[in-house]
């Protein structure tokens, strides 16, 4: 295990600020700095509350790893952040801190695909991935079918969603529901005591002529808001475990229905499923039940590493050194909308640059960088 890569993942896309290091496929430490709270009176993430919360969380959940890992930072072989896709303040925060210790230390930067990782994740539970992977990723931002025959470099989207997300419909709903923010932990408490059958709420996309794996989930949303609505206007009670336990039936079995349906027609053997909503407890038991039936393994990270984390952009990040991906260099930017099929940014060399961002003199190219004195800071 000495010999596989050791790696710090700086994950910063959302509300969570997340620190992992990993060696190899081994998680050493996973601390998560949560700004949740401060968004729940608000009733979403605020970017901006996000970006100085990541701001003011970040040196000390770095420090928290390293401490959990029982290494020090000069004991490391690269660091991994998210470049992208999420909000562009927030990733900037993660990117600038990446790079930030990157050079100090002298050690290789990576910027990471944000989903990509969620399925590289998989691999500190269960062990290298199938080559090729076949993934389904929901989380509040993302519904997407993924099959991925290098996690390091080729990532092929199969489908996605077309309005709101998994997650998003989630936290809409419990809005009507007046349960809070998030909403997906509180729906799937509440869904346990309530009857998946009570309301028959429509399943989007599901007919002959619609895409096979795209998402919709608005008019779930609607609908619920809409059945919701007309409860109180007529003065009627809302039977709240009922309605989430049917509207938690009609998101899972769309999104199982067309994982399983995408295996069976790329000739996939199993299914790896990721992201926050990855946690529901539905979901993955409707999950397991189909997979079975149709001979098909199911993947699932314990719940701690579905939600955004650390480890997983350090797993990522292990991977790309263990396989010899071009390392980022310093222009390394934060791309808000970066897409699913770039599982990492190499980005440019810098003029006098060798390729893997050091200049020829054996230093670090750092065009506008001060210089840093490495003894100073990890002595």
């Amino acid at each position: 295990m000495a010999d596989e890569p050791l790696v710090l993942g700086i994950e910063t896309s959302c509300d969570e600020t997340g620190v992992g290091i990993v060696r190899g496929h081994t998680l050493l430490a996973d601390a998560i700095a949560s700004s949740v709270d401060e968004h729940a009176r608000f009733g979403g993430v605020v970017p901006e509350v996000a970006s100085r919360a990541h701001l003011e969380a970040m040196v000390p959940t770095i420090e928290r790893a390293l401490r959990e890992a029982r290494v020090s930072a000069t004991d490391l072989d690269a660091v991994a952040v998210t470049a992208g896709p999420g909000l562009a303040g927030a990733l900037l925060v993660g990117v600038s801190a990446a790079k930030a210790y990157a050079y100090a230390l002298g050690k290789p930067l990576y910027g990471v695909n944000h989903l990509a990782s969620h399925i590289c994740v998989d691999q500190l539970e269960h062990g290298a991935l199938p080559e090729p992977t076949m993934a389904l990723l929901v989380s509040g931002g993302h519904s997407s079918l993924l099959l991925a025959p290098d996690i390091t470099s080729d990532v092929r989207p199969l489908g996605s969603t077309i309005d709101d997300a998994a997650g998003e419909a989630f936290d809409k709903v419990a809005r009507v529901l007046d349960l809070g923010f998030p909403g997906g932990p509180v729906i799937d408490r509440y869904a346990r005591e309530g009857d998946p059958g009570a309301i028959a709420f429509p399943r989007g996309l599901t007919g002959p002529r619609d895409a096979p794996y795209d998402f919709s989930f608005s008019g779930l949303k609607t609908a619920v808001a809409r059945w919701i609505e007309a409860k109180r206007n007529a003065g009627e009670e809302v039977p709240v475990r009922d309605v989430s336990a049917s509207f938690q039936e009609a998101v899972t079995d769309v999104l199982t229905r067309k994982a399983v349906r995408a295996c069976k027609d790329e000739g996939v053997d199993h299914l790896m499923i990721g992201g926050g909503v990855a946690a529901n407890s539905r979901l993955r038991a409707m999950a397991e039940e189909r997979c079975t039936a149709a001979g098909i393994r199911l993947r699932v990270p314990r719940p701690k590493l579905c939600t955004d984390n650390g480890a997983m952009v350090a797993a990522l990040g292990a991977e790309m050194v263990a396989r010899r991906r071009p390392v980022s260099h310093w222009d390394l930017p934060a791309d808000s909308s970066l897409p699913v099929t770039e599982p990492h940014l190499p980005g440019k060399p810098h003029e006098g640059s060798d390729g893997h961002g050091h200049s020829h003199d054996g230093g670090h190219s750092h065009d506008h960088v001060h210089e840093l004195s490495r003894e100073n800071l990890y002595s």
